[in-house]
């Protein structure tokens, strides 16, 4: 166990900053979301939820995949490069390293996406304890401890102290790169803050959110359920939900002409859109009710049934805060919570 200063903070990550890209939560427009650090960035790690989640330093929102340009009559073909340089991303929530856990079982499955691999390879991530979590969180529904997230390094803030443990071996290798800026650290006072941490967690509103029938085991049950009828009625498929999530990752690939040729990208899109997943004949799911219900159907039916129980929503609380309609997660569980379906 380490431990450095929050007064010394500042010059360690100018040290990282300076030897590799560091990504973490900076303030830009009066709003906090992962940027990458220079000497002029306003850190913001007392923030407890950035309005994007981390999982844009591993799947950005847009990217090009490859360029096609016409020489001497020939079209000659480019792949992007895959990440090739080292980065650290600093200060990650647990939700957040959860929903990058969700996020491996979708991109590093077969077959491989090779750009998601390659970033999570060369990307080293540093989480950091929940220190006073809100009461949009629900992350222990979901098995997560935000006291302890997991994470190449786990930091807990405390009294003036960041407190600096290394969990894996490129944790261990970024512990060694900084260890002139961490001194010894007292592994009894960080069980003492998460003893804190987890106390506080308890006594959030939606920790009684039953999870019971969603385990991917009554998936007709659930989908026939008379109660999508009703919930769907408020959403204005604005398709915020999705953009804010950790675990959402649906995407569009479109050809971009730049007038000296064609890049081929892709960019977040989400299933909450009429257009989503159009195709010759035309759109297979064609109501919002239909789109509605399968957005929370995959998060909390489809996706466990199919990956060992792992559900596909982190419990951050990032859609009870920006969703317009309050058409969330949380009122899609207790509605049928309610019910007894």
């Amino acid at each position: 166990m380490k431990k450095i200063t929050k007064t010394d903070l500042a010059a360690l990550l100018k040290f990282i900053g300076e030897n590799q890209p560091l990504y973490l939560p900076g303030r830009v427009s009066g709003q906090t979301n992962y940027v990458r650090y220079n000497e002029n960035t306003d850190v913001d790690l007392d923030t407890l939820k950035t309005v994007k989640s981390a999982k844009e330093a591993f799947f950005p929102q847009s990217e090009t995949l490859y360029s096609v340009k016409t020489e001497d009559g020939k079209y000659r073909i480019s792949q992007e490069e895959l990440q090739n340089e080292e980065f650290v991303l600093f200060g990650v929530k647990g939700c957040d390293m959860k929903g990058i856990e969700v996020l491996d079982k979708v991109f590093l499955s077969d077959p491989v996406d090779t750009f998601y691999k390659a970033r999570r390879e060369k990307g080293t991530i540093v989480t950091m304890a929940c220190g006073e979590p809100e009461e949009s969180c629900f992350c222990k529904v979901f098995g997560i401890d935000c006291a302890e997230p997991q994470g190449d390094v786990t930091l807990w803030n405390f009294g003036g102290e960041y407190f600096w443990k290394a969990n894996t071996e490129k944790g261990e290798a970024l512990t060694e790169k900084c260890k002139d800026f961490l001194k010894e650290g007292d592994a009894e006072k960080v069980e003492m803050i998460k003893k804190a941490i987890r106390t506080v967690v308890e006594k959030l509103p939606y920790m009684n959110l039953s999870l019971e029938g969603w385990d991917g085991t009554k998936t007709e049950e659930k989908f026939d359920s008379p109660v999508w009828d009703e919930l769907y009625k408020s959403c204005l498929a604005c398709g915020t939900c999705t953009f804010v999530c950790p675990t959402c990752q649906c995407y569009d690939i479109k050809d971009y002409n730049t007038g000296k040729g064609v890049q081929r990208y892709r960019c977040w899109d989400s299933c909450m859109y009429s257009d989503f997943t159009m195709m010759a004949h035309g759109n297979n799911r064609t109501s919002q009710k239909q789109r509605y219900r399968q957005r929370f159907m995959h998060k909390l039916v489809y996706f466990p049934a199919n990956n060992d129980g792992m559900y596909s929503c982190v419990g951050c609380g990032r859609c009870v805060d920006k969703c317009p309609a309050s058409t969330n997660i949380v009122k899609v569980i207790k509605a049928f919570q309610k019910e007894g379906k």
